[in-house]
């Protein structure tokens, strides 16, 4: 496909092939995460609804439809879901080569688009790394919206 934008669906969503596709991501890449001793205990509560929700966060991120803030409470309660964690910036480091990997093997084979699916996740880590380093119950005020990424990055 080619690198140009234009040439792209309208949306990411559209563009790594919608809500199974983002379900298979996200099946293949926890596949690897709870086989690996540096993140697995990091989801140690890991159920397997965390699938699905990772599917439908992407999917709301993505400019999909928007069931993450419908039914999961949305910005708020992702950040929150990470409080406490202690994320390192190691376990950051190798779950980012974990999804990259996952983004190879599932998603289209379009540059473009495999590399801003990826550029998402790295801001996205980022943050969840800061937040993680709280407490849980920490009061994280008002994030906003859940944020859309889009073939320009953070719309």
């Amino acid at each position: 496909m080619s690198t140009d934008p234009a040439q792209h669906p309208t949306t990411l969503y559209e563009a790594v092939g919608g809500a199974d596709a983002l379900r298979r991501l996200s099946e293949r890449f926890y596949e690897a995460v709870l086989a690996d001793p540096l993140l697995a205990p990091v989801f140690a509560d890991f159920t397997a609804t965390h699938v699905e929700h990772v599917a439908v966060w992407l999917a709301e991120v993505f400019s999909g439809p928007a069931g993450f803030t419908a039914e999961h409470g949305g910005h708020q309660a992702l950040l929150r879901a990470h409080l406490g964690l202690g994320i390192t910036e190691e376990q950051r480091l190798r779950w980012m080569e974990l999804m990259t990997a996952a983004v190879e093997k599932e998603l289209p084979d379009d540059d473009l688009l495999r590399r801003r699916v990826v550029e998402y996740f790295d801001w996205g880590t980022k943050i969840a790394k800061d937040v993680s380093a709280s407490a849980p119950g920490t009061d994280l005020g008002d994030p906003g919206p859940t944020p859309r990424w889009g073939w320009d990055g953070l719309a």
